[in-house]
């Protein structure tokens, strides 16, 4: 018998060592292809559009014309006080080098402004093709040619030019976004857990499975070709760090309260994964459904950033649910130290917070619930006050050159569009369609361009500015008249984004609510507990995008909203903001199922799980307010409202909320489920036999 408990023994501290190499050797193998992540990654506007999409086959027939598809860029020379003759000279001598240095299209003519400040050169080259590298190196070398002399300005804009600078900030995303993750998560974690020494640990592991999902996402592209942005890409480390701590929150939480009762790690750790392993699971499981929903939007960044956060999860999840334990086992108590949790030890009982705010709920369920709700219903309102569409020229928080260049433009040419669109038309039609698009509303001009594979390129000066009402007229106007052409160009391209939103919209979101409710049926056995969860994250998400409507212009200046805004941040608060209820409703199922009263269930669940949920929260809103800093409108303006709707979920609906519903409702809340039935009037106790008394 000793001899087994022996080798049982041995057994158990073997396990640690055998998952952390388990890890090492899953880390190695996964090293060679996280760094080749950033190389797959695409951020053109064509690379987030549907193959159906006018302007994506526009792009694709130009790469297949004599010079493949042409970068466009537009050369500005501008001097308030006017243009002089000098400046003139300057603005041609560097033309010509441009033109020397590169082969371009067609050789730069200058269009002079009205009132004379401005002068525009429109500059196109085949050079770079498709290669995003070869596109910026040419973008940056127009720029060192054209520069800045004895006082007039020179900028380059144009789609070419923004798109270079467009990559630019995603290409640094990587490295500001995962530290600043890191340093936000690290500074709660001591805050948290007010150890030196034990925040280190989930902090390390995140940052572990971090590196892994980089390698996983590249394997998944190479195997299914799923579209990577540096959008999809900055969003998976934020869930990695911020769900995967989530996680960690909660499984170190019951990890310390078992330490009280058993005397080995082991042992506790074990104990630890029974109870809380199956809402960690849950929760994350209805993460990835809920993002995997995403598979279904006809817009490529959308659909690839279903598969990317899915695998930031997945990744999150095993990293904690083995390797966190692992380590923490071998580590020990003194990992928590000072405050180590003693063997056989009780916690200072201490008047919550979390014990008042379910008091609250319990004395007054439905005038708290009706508070609430007015409260959201309010905040709502203020998607009335979201700008309209952004606008290229907008979507960056500062000004590179290209934005510079727009704006001057604008100014200078108030009544003349300075961003050609590109009308495509079948080889043997091209002189009819050349009349029709010249004889189109809103064109203020149009001339033939390359031929080659059956199609004839169009270029077409239009009256309006880029992206402006009368612009989109004219777009929509085109189409309607040329059946057998396409219409592209950079403004096409942004319509078509919106477009596709708004139909990803109609899909996503019914798809998201119908995949979410199933899985907490199934999980909490019950109807009414589910529909009150998806309500309540529902709610959250209106009230979150209505604080961004009365923030959105008149504090952060903001000129639009992006048009994934409403779909993405709908995807992330409905399956993250679940999660919390998981939690919460899985405490109170298990306390109803030890046959707890249903308010006392509801309390003790809101009492147990409020602090590890509140910090949560706090560590998830913190992770995606890290967005916020990011010189991208679209980051920005998800990062906060995600981060909002968060701190909304965790602080009033999760706590308040839901808990109000649940005392309110009683048993009622588990129908139909067994939970649900009244078990009847506890059995009297039985009479003790008489036992016969004992003579000696």
């Amino acid at each position: 018998m000793g001899a087994a408990r022996t080798t049982s023994a041995r057994r158990r501290r073997a396990v640690p060592w055998v998952m952390l190499g388990l890890w090492i050797a899953v880390l190695a193998i996964a090293s060679p292809f996280a760094s080749k992540l950033a190389d797959v990654q695409h951020d053109r506007a064509v690379d987030y559009l549907p193959g159906s999409a006018d302007s994506t086959q526009v792009a694709r027939i130009q790469d297949r014309l004599p010079g493949g598809e042409a970068t466009e860029m537009v050369v500005v020379y501008h001097r308030d006080s006017g243009l002089t003759a000098a400046d003139k000279a300057t603005a041609a001598r560097q033309i010509e080098r441009i033109a020397g240095a590169h082969q371009l299209t067609d050789r730069p003519r200058g269009v002079p402004s009205e009132d004379g400040t401005t002068l525009m050169y429109p500059v196109a080259s085949t050079e770079p093709g498709t290669d995003e590298k070869a596109r910026d190196a040419l973008v940056n070398d127009v720029r060192d040619i054209a520069h800045d002399d004895g006082g007039m300005s020179v900028d380059v804009g144009g789609p070419g030019a923004l798109q270079t600078d467009a990559a630019e900030v995603y290409n640094a995303l990587g490295g500001p976004l995962l530290y600043t993750t890191a340093g936000v998560v690290a500074l709660l974690l001591i805050l948290i857990y007010r150890s030196p020494v034990l925040w280190l640990v989930p902090l390390a592991v995140a940052g572990l499975a971090d590196y892994l999902s980089m390698g996983v996402a590249y394997g998944v592209n190479q195997a299914f070709g799923t579209a990577v942005t540096g959008a999809s890409s900055g969003i998976m480390t934020i869930l990695v760090f911020g769900a995967g701590t989530d996680y960690a929150l909660l499984l170190v939480s019951r990890y310390r309260e078992e330490l009280r009762r058993f005397e080995r790690p082991y042992d506790a750790m074990a104990a630890a994964l029974r109870g809380c392993g199956p809402a960690v699971l849950a929760s994350s499981g209805t993460v990835a459904a809920g993002l995997l929903c995403l598979l279904a939007a006809d817009l490529n960044s959308s659909r690839g950033m279903g598969p990317l956060g899915t695998v930031g999860i997945l990744c999150a999840l095993a990293a904690m649910l083995t390797l966190l334990p692992a380590v923490l086992v071998l580590l020990g108590r003194r990992v928590f130290w000072p405050l180590v949790p003693r063997y056989g030890s009780t916690p200072k009982a201490r008047r919550s917070l979390f014990a008042a705010m379910g008091s609250s709920a319990e004395r007054r369920p439905l005038a708290v619930l009706a508070s609430g709700a007015v409260l959201l219903g309010a905040l709502a309102l203020g998607v009335l006050n979201l700008p309209g569409a952004l606008k290229q020229e907008d979507s960056f928080t500062t000004k590179p050159d290209a934005v510079a260049a727009m704006e001057t433009l604008a100014e200078a040419y108030p009544e003349q569009g300075t961003q050609p669109l590109t009308v495509l038309a079948p080889a043997d039609k091209a002189d009819a369609v050349l009349g029709e698009v010249r004889g189109t509303r809103g064109v203020a001009s149009a001339e033939r361009g390359r031929s080659g594979d059956g199609w004839t390129e169009i270029s077409v000066a239009t009256t309006s500015a880029p992206q402006s009402a009368g612009e989109t007229a004219t777009i929509e106007a085109l189409r309607d008249r040329l059946d057998d052409s396409l219409v592209g160009g950079a403004s096409a391209q942004q319509l078509d984004l919106a477009d596709t939103n708004a139909r990803d919209r109609m899909i996503v979101v019914p798809l998201v609510l119908v995949s979410v409710l199933l899985i907490l049926v199934a999980l909490l056995r019950s109807v009414v507990a589910p529909l009150i969860l998806v309500g309540a994250v529902v709610a959250v998400w209106g009230a979150a995008l209505g604080i961004g409507g009365l923030v959105f212009g008149p504090v952060f200046g903001f000129e639009g909203t992006d048009p994934g805004l409403g779909l993405l941040s709908f995807v992330f608060l409905v399956a993250l903001g679940v999660d919390y209820g998981i939690f919460l409703m899985h405490r109170m199922r298990e306390e109803s199922l030890k046959g707890t009263e249903p308010v006392a269930a509801a309390l003790t669940a809101l009492r147990t799980t409020g602090g590890v949920i509140a910090s949560a929260g706090l560590v998830l809103a913190a992770t995606f307010a890290v967005l916020t800093n990011m010189p991208l409108v679209s980051l920005v303006e998800l990062g906060f409202v995600i981060a909002v709707g968060v701190l909304l979920d965790t602080f009033l609906v999760r706590t308040y909320l839901v808990t109000s519903a649940a005392v309110a409702l009683r048993r009622t809340v588990w129908w139909p489920g067994a939970l649900s039935r009244d078990p009847g009037p506890p059995a009297p106790p039985k009479e003790p036999e008489p036992v016969a008394a004992v003579t000696h």
